[in-house]
């Protein structure tokens, strides 16, 4: 996959704001195909054709919808991405403090992702079919990253749940860069599996970065 203007991350973001649709049902079919078949095949062993039988239509109609593999995996993989965002911001409904909202926050989104079918799979089998679009992109992905929890904890100001003098940019890029840390590198030390570990060094480390100053 190659890199434009914007990262999949960031579309993927801004579609997720806007609830953005998977537009016809041929293009969804398309990709609810594609999906099925990354999944099970991976991306590099998959063609365009596989994708078609998957998806119940013709390899024309694959390449009307979409001209090149590479745009293909690039619509599914950022599909996924959207349906990330779109269930952080449900999972954290549950939290009751702001401090349980940044343990859930962090301990899911690492599980999400991981252990998404098609994400998770690409960053344990195929890495550099997916990571240099998130990491040669000149810090665009981890940058929406950044702007998507700096947000939240600008919503806890506004809600007086947060003291106005923390600086919410700097803890947001500093949670940010933990969590990518986690995903692309595996821990020696910490075991990404167990929820219990995360919750933990979510606590006695990313909670102290909101105390007020």
């Amino acid at each position: 996959m190659t890199a434009d203007s914007d990262s999949l991350l960031e579309r993927a973001f801004a579609e997720a704001v806007e609830r953005a649709d998977d537009s016809d049902e041929i293009t969804t079919r398309v990709l609810d195909g594609a999906y099925e078949q990354f999944c099970r095949m991976g991306i590099r062993r998959s063609t365009m054709e596989d994708v078609a039988r998957r998806a119940g239509v013709s390899r024309i109609t694959v390449y009307r919808r979409f001209t090149t593999k590479d745009a293909l995996v690039e619509q599914v993989v950022r599909r996924e991405f959207r349906r990330y965002f779109d269930q952080f911001l449900i999972d954290i409904e549950q939290a009751k403090t702001l401090a349980d909202r940044v343990v859930l926050g962090f301990v899911s989104s690492l599980q999400a992702i991981r252990r998404n079918p098609l994400i998770g799979g690409l960053l344990a089998i195929e890495p550099d079919v997916l990571l240099p679009s998130m990491m040669s992109d000149d810090g665009r992905t981890l940058a929406t990253v950044q702007r998507f929890v700096a947000g939240q904890l600008r919503r806890e100001q506004h809600a007086g749940n947060l003291a106005s003098d923390v600086d919410v940019e700097l803890a947001a890029e500093m949670m940010a860069r933990v969590s990518a840390s986690f995903l692309l590198m595996p821990s020696h030390v910490v075991d990404l599996d167990d929820d219990e570990q995360l919750r933990t060094v979510a606590r006695r480390f990313l909670v102290p970065m909101l105390e007020p100053r």
